[in-house]
């Protein structure tokens, strides 16, 4: 079945088993009034602790924030109350990803929100098989998400993850598309539906500010210092994203600013933009990975 043998199967496995543990130790973890830095310093301290490598920084991403946000180096930004909070976590076992979220709802009135993004979660999973269009599946999201009276936020979409790549290539929609791309049997799939509020625009744009960072040309770097973070970064991350919190020391502080800017302006590193809800209204999210079988599939986190 598929491309990868049982070897890498139960890599990704372990890689699940550990993302498991962790989220459903956030879920318990997380408060109001919480340093975002220490949420997402504890989940990836988790990660590490149990024998696993973040794939990627911690998601911590409040409201009408949607995706990629992770605390900068000494974030001093809090949760605020009544938030809606998504915490989006990753791990690799060798390099082989898998992903997760859940929302922590701090607000009753997004209650009902939330569990539409756990049950349009819950139909994607009982939907995804072997041979199936990328687009029945997202009609299907789309379907479980009206019908419960919310919005899918169109421009987000779940993927295949791969060794050492997040996006390996095939989005899974969260709206009904016309496509000719079909799951194949033995990937390893994320799938992640977002839902908005019925009267949000229900499309994500790009915010200027990155907290998440991808080495994509190691070789851009002149001064001494920025090719010393550079091949740190690749040397640790390789393709995986990253986050500035974690070159502490990597080359003497006074030095690390002008490094770091060096590898963005010669474009050998690229930002992630924080996505926020194009009307500002907020937004709930729910993911697991798969590995997907002939007749269905399994979840593996």
């Amino acid at each position: 079945m598929g491309q990868y043998d049982e070897d890498i199967i139960e890599k990704f496995r372990l890689s699940g088993r550990i993302l498991r543990e962790t989220r459903e130790e956030m879920r318990s973890f997380i408060r109001e009034n919480m340093p975002i830095l220490q949420v997402c310093e504890k989940a990836e301290a988790l990660i590490r602790e149990k024998g696993g490598k973040p794939a990627f920084p911690c998601n911590v991403s409040i409201n009408e924030v949607a995706a990629h946000y992770t605390s900068p180096p000494n974030d001093a930004s809090t949760i605020p109350e009544k938030a809606l909070v998504k915490v989006d976590i990753g791990v690799h076992v060798d390099g082989y990803v898998t992903d997760t979220a859940f929302t922590a709802c701090f607000n009753p009135d997004y209650k009902n929100m939330v569990e539409t993004a756990e049950n349009a979660l819950k139909i994607a999973i009982e939907t995804i098989r072997a041979e199936i269009s990328t687009g029945k599946i997202g009609a299907a999201v789309e379907n479980a998400i009206k019908n419960r009276g919310f919005k899918p936020i169109s421009n987000l979409t779940g993927h295949s993850v791969g060794r050492y790549l997040i996006h390996a290539g095939t989005s899974i929609p969260n709206v009904s598309q016309i496509t000719i791309t079909k799951i194949k049997a033995g990937e390893v799939y994320a799938i992640e539906p977002f839902v908005t509020l019925p009267d949000a625009i229900g499309i994500v744009e790009d915010e200027p500010q990155k907290t998440i960072f991808r080495l994509v040309k190691p070789k851009a770097a002149k001064s001494a210092a920025a090719k010393q973070l550079a091949k740190f970064i690749e040397n640790n991350f390789r393709t995986l994203p990253f986050t500035e919190r974690w070159l502490k020391d990597v080359v003497p502080s006074a030095q690390h600013h002008e490094a770091f800017r060096e590898l963005l302006t010669t474009r050998a590193l690229m930002g992630y933009p924080v996505f926020v809800e194009a009307t500002k209204k907020p937004v709930a999210q729910a993911e697991h990975t798969v590995l997907v079988e002939e007749t269905g599939c399994t979840v593996l986190t």
